[in-house]
């Protein structure tokens, strides 16, 4: 059985290879580290190998004076972050977690807590060594085979296998992060927090206890930060990575539920005392919070659980996320966790998930009341004129994607240009885009498959 990170199993195995150009011989579809939270990165029905880039890892090239870094997809982030950081350079865009292929972050074009300012991840790649599915190898980039680059970044690895990637890293002051913290009352406070925050900060992001009710539905507390100048680093060594513990086992199913997650989050509000904080954090307590925790995951149980991610575009104001909030606490979805961001404008890439507004990120424990939720934020979601994030979906149906993605048929007419027959699938875009005449079944690799009960170890595609 093969999983993501949400620990929703299908069948399927892992294939692997340190040579990528026999790993993704005849390949239905690639995969990094499995950390996308839903279907995205698992074979489609009737498919049972699916090829894993964890072993293609190799950098390839650096060029020092322009920061642009060439790896193969299977590299690692955290590996590109601590191979460079001491040298006074940092990735252009980084998602929540550090454990994520290269090739993932261009498959979803992710983006983080610097949208605003940095965009997406394919804002900053200047090339991409791309297998399409007729066997060629196809360099494209913003300005060669344009429409292929546009499709590929976001693509959900629909387009090709990817084999390396270029982009330009960030030169950094210091290797430290300057943070301001602050407990914010309620919705309204922290929408005009984010926004004052967004014109002076390049990093912005916010947690919020999306049980609160009332006067104080929304309440949370506002992340804002910087690189730290040198002065401000003082004399503080070069960070190393941060040790890390694991979560041993699945926690029971019922460990996690309304009142657990009500109790956790007073806490954790109440619990960020002084109300305003800043000094000079560790990068990955910025960045990347929940990598000290390996197997995060198995809080949710062996339910599983589901990350329901939408952006909600600037012209729909306060009223429109308060409304969300609203439906969501009408429809008793309690999640242990929720992240508020501000974006910044959409990217040329055809599925990229970000437009400007705000977008709001959900843990969901998987119930037999899940579909009803999603199916609910959806309609809302669509009458609002927002999207949900495809790296993180497992549950939207096809009638909700289309009705919220006016980009689709580009899309699509630029992937069966590469691809007529639509070789390259997965069980996500079997599910929300691939048409009725798609292949059904496809022959498995002639690789050995590796059997993976838990999925692999991280990964957005």
């Amino acid at each position: 059985m093969l999983g993501g990170w949400g620990n929703l199993m299908h069948p399927g195995r892992e294939v692997t290879d340190e040579r990528i150009e026999r790993l993704t011989d005849g390949a239905v579809l690639c995969r990094g580290l499995g950390r996308s939270y839903g279907d995205s990165a698992l074979p489609p029905p009737g498919v049972l190998d699916v090829a894993t880039t964890i072993k293609a890892d190799r950098f390839l090239s650096f060029d020092d004076r322009t920061g642009e870094l060439t790896v193969e997809a299977g590299a690692r982030l955290h590996d590109v972050i601590w191979a460079f950081l001491g040298r006074g350079w940092f990735v252009p865009v980084t998602p929540g977690t550090a454990y994520v292929t290269v090739g993932g972050m261009v498959a979803a074009d992710v983006h983080g807590k610097g949208h605003h300012k940095n965009g997406c991840f394919g804002a900053h790649v200047t090339h991409l060594l791309l297998r399409t599915a007729d066997g060629r190898m196809v360099r494209c980039g913003p300005n060669k085979e344009a429409q292929l680059f546009d499709a590929t970044v976001g693509g959900m690895g629909l387009t090709g296998h990817l084999h390396a990637v270029t982009f330009r890293m960030q030169r950094v002051p210091s290797p430290w992060i300057y943070q301001e913290s602050e407990r914010v009352d309620n919705l309204a406070a922290f929408l005009e927090g984010l926004r004052a925050a967004a014109a002076a900060w390049p990093y912005t992001m916010g947690w919020i206890d999306c049980l609160s009710t009332g006067d104080a539905m929304g309440r949370g507390v506002l992340y804002r930060g910087r690189w730290a100048t040198p002065e401000e680093a003082g004399r503080r060594k070069t960070p190393r990575p941060k040790a890390r513990v694991s979560v041993p086992f699945s926690f029971p199913n019922w460990a996690l539920n309304r009142l657990s997650i009500k109790v956790f989050n007073a806490l954790i509000y109440r619990g960020h005392v002084p109300r305003a904080k800043r000094g000079v954090v560790h990068p990955s307590d910025f960045f990347h919070p929940l990598d000290k925790i390996l197997r995060w995951n198995r809080i949710y149980g062996s339910r599983g659980f589901t990350q329901y991610q939408c952006v909600l575009p600037r012209a729909v104001g306060s009223q429109g996320v308060h409304r969300f909030f609203e439906r969501l606490t009408q429809l008793g979805g309690a999640s242990f966790l929720c992240v508020i961001k501000d974006c910044g404008p959409q990217s040329r890439s055809l599925l990229s998930f970000p437009m400007e507004g705000i977008s709001i990120a959900l843990d969901i424990a998987i119930n037999g009341q899940t579909q009803t939720i999603v199916d609910a934020l959806n309609r809302e979601v669509v009458e609002l004129g927002g999207r949900i994030y495809l790296a993180k979906d497992a549950f939207t149906q096809r009638a909700d994607f289309e009705a919220m993605e006016p980009r689709l048929s580009r899309f699509s007419a630029v992937r069966r240009r590469y691809d007529p027959a639509l070789r390259i699938r997965s069980r996500q875009s079997a599910r929300l885009l691939d048409p009725a005449d798609a292949p059904a079944t496809v022959h498995s690799s002639n690789h050995r498959g590796v059997d993976s009960p838990d999925g692999p170890q991280g990964g957005t595609r």
